[in-house]
């Protein structure tokens, strides 16, 4: 667990100030309590804030918490302003862009957006389009990236031992050569600046260079594609594809499958052609593995906003707290 010790480092060193827009989630509470105890980040819950009070009371934790309601709060006719302004050009109205706002989505993003916090965790209660939407269309995208893309960091156990990232498992269905490369770019800027690793990226396939026919299907055209637009545009990036995933992680197997491969065998960041693939591969790692999944992590908005699984602990909310916040401070 030497790379979630490191992000908890990070965390702690940002003293960044994260919003959680599901703070009636009793989830929620208990991760805010629990940060806010171990330092990772100043917290701030958003939602019904007679609830969320009455949660905190009875684990006896408020203290150094901040929390806003949406419903009460003196800055929501501004930000139902500023989402108006942003918004207009897409038929955006007064009485929808208050709406909004009133929401624990809208607010905190918004909140983001405007500076009063650093960063924003959803998707405990909401799913992930709804948590995405509200980070896409309020924060935005970075102005650098083409699309906004989710990685997991995995820690996987024995006999790897190791943290490495599946990417992308949460947002883009199927993904074109251009949004593998900007995957694969993006994946490498989250995994460098959490692990302090340099990232070895393995395009993920059924083939392993070449040994499937490429007419065999669309994929592996697409693959090959992305890996010659990562090269041409970060040329110091080391990535290679198409390749399968034991060629990918054990060197025996790179050895024998891919004996030209700069991987060797020991790759630490993994980009699946397809949304469905990488979902199914990070779960099964998971909860056959035993891995630890961190994320999905939004890569690519221009200020720091995560999802989360609906079907979360206190410990995962507690752990993207801590991500959250290191990214802050590796954007800042």
């Amino acid at each position: 667990m030497e790379t979630i010790n490191n992000i908890y480092e990070i965390a702690r060193a940002s003293k960044r100030r994260i919003c959680l827009s599901e703070g009636e989630d009793p989830r929620v509470v208990e991760a805010a309590i629990r940060a806010t105890r171990y330092g990772l980040a100043e917290v701030q819950l958003i939602g019904d804030a007679v609830k969320i009070e009455a949660q905190l009371d009875r684990a006896g934790g408020g203290d150094g918490i901040k929390v806003i309601d949406p419903l009460r709060s003196s800055k929501t006719t501004a930000y139902a302003e500023s989402y108006l302004e942003l918004r207009r050009h897409k038929g955006m109205t007064a009485e929808v862009s208050l709406e909004t706002m009133q929401t624990n989505l809208g607010f905190a993003a918004m909140m983001v957006r405007n500076g009063d916090s650093d960063g924003t965790i959803g998707g405990a209660v909401a799913t992930t389009s709804d948590t995405v939407r509200a980070a896409l269309q309020i924060i935005g995208k970075a102005p650098d990236f083409a699309v906004v893309s989710s990685c997991f960091l995995m820690m996987l156990k024995e006999p790897f031992n190791r943290a490495v990232a599946f990417a992308d498992c949460g947002l883009i269905m199927q993904p074109t050569s251009e949004e593998l490369a900007n995957i694969a770019i993006a994946t490498a800027d989250t995994f460098s600046a959490l692990t302090g690793q340099t990232p070895r990226i393995a395009m993920l396939s059924f083939s392993t260079m070449g040994s499937v026919k490429q007419e065999a299907h669309e994929s592996i055209e697409r693959i090959r594609v992305a890996v010659d637009l990562v090269r041409a545009h970060q040329a110091d990036l080391m990535i290679d594809g198409e390749i399968q995933f034991d060629a990918a992680i054990v060197p025996e197997v790179a050895n024998k499958k891919a004996p030209s491969s700069q991987l060797a065998g020991d790759a630490n960041i993994f980009v699946f052609p397809s949304l469905s693939a990488g979902n199914i591969g990070y779960k099964i790692a998971q909860r056959i593995g035993g891995a630890v999944a961190l994320g999905p992590i939004l890569q690519g908005l221009s200020r720091p906003a995560n999802d989360l699984s609906r079907g979360c602990s206190a410990e995962d909310v507690y752990q993207m707290i801590a991500v959250t916040a290191a990214q802050c401070l590796c954007q800042s």
